[in-house]
């Protein structure tokens, strides 16, 4: 017999074959068309208790829910909140929209040029300061911004539908001590 070689071992002829390797299916099979199995969050004890996680995990279920109704028509929720501002403010500068919203600013360039070539949103040169430019919906930009509202209406719906009509009430209220905050 062989002298055994460190942590090699010679396969007899007697042991069992190894099973072929199994085939990945790229089919789905019948029935797997239905509804995929929810994944369950992995949050820790810590976390499902704070008040921070909670109040994140609304806001992204809040954020899904809104951008697919804006999906529709091809717009996004920071652009509905931009032209909001921008109807609310008529000749209202970029940096203070930015500001308002928390945006960045080079962020909110890029979206404005985005709703500019849209015809959505109009800049123009400040006759006060010429630093900045001054922002006035369109013609087109008013309209959309018409059929987008009920849409974020609908999302508001279903929201309080979820959380229960007193409860959504509630939350408006406690959360408006921020509305006030930058």
């Amino acid at each position: 017999m062989e002298p055994k070689k460190a942590g090699i071992r010679k396969r007899s002829s007697k042991a069992a074959p190894r099973p072929a390797p199994v085939a990945k299916r790229s089919a789905p099979r019948a029935g797997a068309a239905a509804k995929p199995a929810r994944q369950r969050l992995l949050a820790s004890d810590d976390l499902s208790r704070s008040l921070g996680y909670r109040i994140r995990r609304a806001q992204l279920w809040v954020f899904k829910d809104v951008s697919r109704r804006l999906a529709a028509f091809d717009i996004s929720a920071a652009q509905f909140s931009v032209l909001s501002v921008i109807e609310a403010n008529p000749g209202v500068n970029q940096l203070a929209i930015a500001q308002s919203l928390s945006i960045e600013r080079a962020g909110l360039g890029r979206l404005v040029d985005h709703l500019e070539r849209r015809g959505l949103v109009q800049r123009s040169a400040s006759a006060i300061n010429r630093r900045y430019y001054v922002l006035y919906l369109t013609q087109a930009g008013t309209a959309l911004l018409g059929r987008l509202r009920p849409a974020i209406a609908e999302s508001e719906r279903a929201l309080a539908a979820k959380i229960g009509p007193r409860a959504f009430k509630e939350l408006q209220r406690a959360l408006s001590v921020f509305l006030q905050e930058t």
